[in-house]
């Protein structure tokens, strides 16, 4: 090979890789609209580049632009039928497409998401995120539509054979939505005994939440608090104590924890813990203290309408 050559191919080698390499960092990052026209721009001199493809598609999908995300895995999925990852993140869009329009004109389309997912579980038995979706696909559905919960059971035995928390995390969600409480608050534990993880305990806690078990919602993050000390679970339970207007000293002391503690890693802001503390002085009927907070939260974010609307509730008292 000539020394021009040779030099030709590296320079637009090492320009592919710094080009793919800056679109994942934009990603990263969640500049999703940069990612896209990095990708976009290099995708014009390399149009069959299968990485660039699948990173403009996910740009795409994080802006949710599900058309032009759809767009995008088609080309994949068309050029590799067995690749189980493109069959994923095809059904994947074409699901969030679904849930962004009207029932009706979703059930054109549901037929091709579930294909494309039974179509990723079948190439890679090892395929966790594809039996999640499946699972997650047969318990939303009507029964007149393809929805079954034997089914979403069937991909959950599987999950479980892959991972022991993620199977008795399906099963938790298929029982739950199969109106079968007590088997789903045994799955949600076993979870948290195998795996201990946020999102077990987070699991549990909204299941308890959804069934109006406030108290055991409560102790729950309580323990997660115990085991992963994240401040952010201090306003958990402080917003748990102020909805179902329990336990108010504790949801006091949490609040006002969450905010001595306070970081930008936390999530929630300041505002939400200040809204949260009116709440729990409105429910004490200490009328003075509960504006002082919802005062604040106004000052802070004062485009959030729930916060004025609790101010006239906490004024009539």
């Amino acid at each position: 090979m000539s020394k021009f050559l040779w030099v030709f191919f590296m320079s637009s080698f090492c320009f592919a890789q710094s080009a793919k390499a800056k679109a994942k960092a934009y990603i990263a990052e969640k500049s999703y609209v940069k990612a896209q026209q990095e990708m976009t721009s290099f995708l014009t001199e390399n149009s069959e580049d299968n990485e660039a493809i699948e990173l403009l598609g996910d740009a795409y999908g994080h802006q949710e632009k599900w058309d032009q995300a759809i767009a995008q895995y088609e080309k994949l999925k068309d050029k590799e039928p067995n690749n189980a990852d493109y069959q994923y993140k095809y059904g994947g869009a074409l699901g969030m497409k679904a849930l962004s329009i009207s029932k009706l004109k979703a059930l054109g389309i549901i037929g091709d998401v579930k294909r494309a997912f039974l179509k990723a579980a079948e190439l890679d038995p090892n395929h966790i995120d594809a039996r999640w979706a499946l699972v997650e696909l047969y318990v939303s559905l009507p029964g007149i539509v393809g929805g079954s919960n034997s089914k979403a059971l069937k991909y959950a035995n599987e999950l479980q054979k892959l991972s022991k928390v993620d199977g008795y995390l399906a099963k938790g969600y298929v029982y739950e939505h199969d109106d079968e409480p007590e088997l789903a608050e045994k799955h949600y534990k076993l979870a948290i005994k195998v795996g201990g993880s946020v999102t077990c305990y987070e699991k549990l806690t909204n299941f308890y939440q959804t069934h109006n078990k406030a108290d055991e919602a409560i102790d729950n993050i309580q323990k997660a608090h115990e085991k992963h000390q994240r401040n952010a679970m201090y306003y958990q339970i402080g917003k748990v104590c102020a909805d179902y207007n329990i336990q108010l000293d504790k949801g006091e002391k949490c609040l006002k924890a969450y905010l001595i503690n306070y970081s930008s890693k936390d999530g929630v802001p300041k505002a939400w813990a200040y809204y949260r503390l009116a709440q729990i002085y409105k429910h004490k009927k200490d009328k003075e203290e509960a504006l002082k907070w919802i005062d604040k939260a106004i000052t802070s974010l004062p485009k959030i309408k729930v916060f004025k609307e609790e101010k006239d509730n906490i004024s009539m008292l």
